[in-house]
């Protein structure tokens, strides 16, 4: 009797940020011809190196060096621009819409779970309408648009109080991603003044507002401690202990009474796991995350396997002092669980077992703009220009593809001999205007 010839294995990633991507390049390097099949879906056809969107937004690179094309370098994986809307795996289906709007169902034998976060709006009136968020390379792009805009719109106007009020930039969120915004994008303003007759760098004011009562909560006390005290330094205004109430019409209301008129609302105040796990039938925990094993597998659910900002991964490091301690939502245990993660899929699928992730934290960096940073590695406290190196050095090396490195360090390079571009493309934001504005003549 003739062997019945078996299938390739399905397999559905869900996401194309660090976990997906990793886990996709991993997977398509290690199976066979007719092993598996691969497909990867994401709203997006790009994956975004997220430390860079701070520089992306103040000019100090090319917005496009810091996305990296799915189809380029997915080349033996299918790539669908999808949004995933449902997962039902007793059915072993997910339900996306696709970029041109209609829903369809995908079936799976294997599915990989690396949806990520989104941001965490909180119900204070007017963020959702005044708020700016920075967590794609479209807000970057946006930001800094609207950041130069703003100043070109001080510079013309004649009315003091409108003047004050398009020269104040808040941002909200004192974790990473809201310091090395803040610090960027001050750094550019206040670079940008050179080109402005009537402004100076004294006359823009940027505040910083975060509810707990310290900032950089990945790395020790002393080192948030003292990035304050270098924020303050350059003009900075701090609030810690102080929770934004009111954002109405781009009126500023912090619960220790201040007021003031803002014409930008940065918001980095936390991010969530994606909503669409909440409505699955997977196991999820308190705050959202598919509970996996060390091994990423969910829990219960050997076929389903999740990594990233979505998984409540435990951290082995760290379960002898706490045994509910779970991998922190960073890159660096992002891009590590993706490279196990598709070794252990290649191992099942094999008929191994797979192996528990592992991985003791080995710190933090950050960069507070041009030259200037914090770093928290190696239990060695740095700062200043070192740290400033460090990070760079340390966000080149994990950026993937030999092509995206190279570009964005000559991206420095230029930048390092002519200066960055202080100039706004604010027509991106409204491009049809100027056609519209024709048409009407």
């Amino acid at each position: 009797m003739a062997a019945v010839k078996k299938e390739p294995a399905r397999i559905l990633i869900l996401g194309g940020g660090y976990v997906g991507l990793y886990t996709a390049l991993g997977l398509q390097k290690m199976l066979r011809a007719n092993e598996a099949s691969v497909t990867v879906v994401d709203p997006q056809p790009h994956m975004t190196y997220a430390p860079f969107l701070p520089e992306a937004a103040a000019g100090a690179i090319e917005p496009r060096h810091v996305v990296v094309p799915l189809r380029r370098v997915l080349k033996r994986c299918h790539v669908l621009t999808a949004r995933v809307t449902k997962i039902e795996h007793e059915q072993k289906a997910v339900t996306v819409e696709a970029a041109d709007g209609h829903i369809e169902q995908l079936h799976y034998d294997v599915l990989v779970v690396a949806l990520g976060a989104v941001a965490r709006l909180l119900p204070i009136p007017g963020l959702a309408e005044n708020g700016i968020a920075i967590k794609t390379i479209g807000e970057a792009i946006y930001l800094r648009n609207h950041v130069l805009t703003k100043l070109d719109e001080a510079a013309s106007t004649l009315d003091p109080e409108l003047r004050k009020r398009l020269l104040t930039f808040t941002v909200v969120g004192g974790g990473f991603a809201g310091i090395e915004a803040l610090a960027e994008l001050e750094d550019m303003s206040r670079f940008a003044t050179r080109y402005y007759e009537n402004i100076e760098p004294d006359d823009i004011r940027w505040v910083l507002v975060e509810a707990a009562g310290r900032i950089l909560p990945e790395v020790r006390e002393t080192l948030g401690v003292w990035t304050v005290e270098q924020l303050e330094k350059r003009g900075i205004e701090v609030y810690l202990s102080t929770a934004a109430k009111s954002f109405e019409d781009g009126h500023v209301v912090l619960s220790d009474g201040t007021e003031f008129d803002s014409d930008t609302i940065i918001w980095t105040a936390g991010v969530k796991a994606n909503p669409v796990l909440m409505n699955s039938d997977l196991p999820v925990d308190k705050r959202g995350r598919v509970e996996a094993t060390a091994a990423l597998q969910a829990v219960g659910h050997p076929d389903v396997w999740a990594a990233g900002d979505n998984a409540a991964v435990p951290d082995l490091a760290r379960t002898e002092q706490d045994p509910t301690a779970t991998c922190p939502p960073n890159a660096q245990h992002a891009v590590r669980q993706a490279r196990l993660l598709a070794k252990n899929i290649v191992r099942v699928l094999r008929g191994g077992q797979p192996k528990d992730y592992y991985h003791a934290n080995l710190g933090a960096v950050a960069g507070l703009g041009l030259h200037k940073g914090v770093a928290d590695a190696l239990n060695i406290k740095i700062k200043g220009f070192p740290a400033w190196i460090f990070h760079r050095v340390y966000h080149l090396k994990a950026m993937p593809t030999f092509n995206r490195k190279v570009r964005i360090l000559l991206d420095w390079m230029l930048g390092g001999l002519f200066r960055r571009e202080a100039v706004s493309l604010g027509q991106i934001n409204n491009p049809k205007e100027e056609f519209a504005r024709a048409s009407r003549t």
